[in-house]
């Protein structure tokens, strides 16, 4: 059986101004259209007597997502906003200059040398990762290169991006599809 040839991915949604994963929680809620509604699935007895689940849609992106593992509206809100931000940091990029760019203010006020710090639950977590990962696709997937760019080190990086699934896969596939060997877990 031959194997198919791995599939590139996605192209982004490209957007201009500000990454939307970086706004305020006032600015991000202007800009999205939630939405409350019944999912089915495990919950317990009282899982679908309320409109629990939480549909959020970023009006100028197309990106949605569906929170609804949670009995409380309150918490699946909470969890539907923090995916949403990760979704757009994966899929939404802005178009940079990687010979003229300077990192932002939050990406010099966390590095630390070569060294980046941020736990994967932090509030700060999402806009640094849609910010190497608007770096690492504008330099065509170099890993490496983007490092530079960003002033850490490259195992730095990739462990900033390896704590999102989703955005690893991602730079996993761009990689792979310009003839590169895949990143490791």
């Amino acid at each position: 059986m031959t194997e198919s040839p791995p599939q590139p991915p996605q192209p982004p949604i490209m957007v201009k101004g500000p990454h939307p994963a970086c706004l305020e929680d006032d600015a991000l809620r202007d800009q999205c259209e939630e939405t409350f509604g019944r999912h089915r699935g495990p919950g317990g007895q009282h899982r679908n007597s309320r409109d629990t689940a939480v549909n959020l849609r970023h009006l100028p992106t197309g990106v949605e997502i569906v929170a609804a593992e949670r009995r409380s509206q309150q918490d699946n809100r909470r969890v539907a906003w923090r995916r949403l931000r990760l979704k757009l940091a994966r899929s939404v990029r802005r178009k940079i200059d990687t010979n003229r760019y300077q990192p932002s203010k939050l990406w010099e006020s966390r590095r630390q040398g070569d060294k980046l710090g941020v736990n994967p639950k932090h509030a700060d977590f999402p806009p640094l990762l849609a910010e190497a990962m608007d770096v690492v696709e504008a330099r065509a997937w170099d890993v490496g290169g983007a490092a530079g760019t960003l002033g850490i080190s490259m195992s730095q990086l990739v462990r900033l991006i390896r704590h999102d699934p989703g955005a690893f896969e991602r730079v996993n596939r761009g990689r792979v599809a310009r003839g590169w060997h895949a990143l490791r877990k």
